[in-house]
């Protein structure tokens, strides 16, 4: 009987899994009952000595003139790169992706679970979230609109706090309230636009080798995606300065070695 009781509580538990989604799976806490304005001011009384701590450890006063951020997928880190005036950019923080979804290469419709690859920007802060607080992705970009499922290319990819999601990056409480921050901190300064490079892995050394290999073999059209974005990977890899990136007709990635 027990064994019975067990396994309808396990089959119990893989359904609830199964069908929930994660916002109803999700605790509220006080902070979610928080209007927006009210939440972004908590984060600040909670997280502004740590962010000054942290840009001081790079040389940098804050809030810095510009913020550029990189997405690794395999790696599950979002890194912070901030400058102040043209010089080059300087990193301040690495925070961990707390869950994933999909595999490598782009994203491409509605509801295939993937997490973008590419060049994008943050076009929306959404203090009132369902995880917090959360940062969205410009998805689908102009390469995106091209290659993408015409009808449903999907939607609505964000960075934003707890720990579960399908599609975007969940990165933490404390840490979405710091990134979170930092981004409209700078952006109230006057960067206009904040880019984010989102990468399948470290483009580089003998891991990328292997993995790019693998990721070939079972799905030959990476390797010219994928040669897209190898060039402006390398660009900033070597001098800390963002090229300039533009889309041609055809979908394409193409980078200009003039420094933005």
């Amino acid at each position: 009987m027990r064994k019975v009781f067990a396994l309808f509580l396990a089959g119990a538990a893989a359904f609830l899994v199964g069908t929930l989604s994660p916002q109803r799976m999700m605790a509220t806490d006080d902070f979610q009952q928080l209007p927006g304005e009210e939440r972004v001011a908590r984060a600040r009384a909670a997280r502004d000595k740590i962010i000054r701590e942290r840009f001081q450890q790079a040389g940098l006063t804050y809030p810095p003139r510009e913020i550029f951020l990189r997405w690794f997928k395999k790696e599950a880190a979002i890194e912070l790169w901030a400058r102040a005036e043209r010089e080059p950019f300087r990193l301040v923080n690495s925070y961990a992706i707390l869950a994933n979804s999909g595999g490598p290469g782009p994203k491409r419709r509605e509801g295939d679970r993937q997490v973008p690859e590419g060049f994008y920007e943050i076009d929306r802060f959404n203090p009132e979230s369902l995880y917090h607080l959360s940062m969205r992705l410009n998805y689908p970009n102009a390469s995106d609109r091209v290659l993408s499922d015409p009808e449903q290319p999907g939607s609505d990819i964000y960075i934003h706090g707890k720990n579960l999601s399908l599609g975007c990056a969940p990165i933490g409480d404390d840490s979405i309230e710091e990134l979170y921050l930092i981004a409209l901190d700078v952006c109230t300064g006057g960067q206009s636009r904040i880019p984010v490079h989102l990468f399948p892995a470290r483009m580089s050394g003998p891991e990328w080798t292997r993995f790019s290999a693998d990721a070939i073999a079972g799905d030959p059209s990476l390797e010219r995606f994928w040669e897209q974005l190898q060039p402006a990977y390398d660009f900033f890899e070597s001098r800390h300065r963002l090229p300039k990136i533009t889309v041609a007709a055809d979908g394409t990635y193409v980078m200009s070695a003039t420094t933005e």
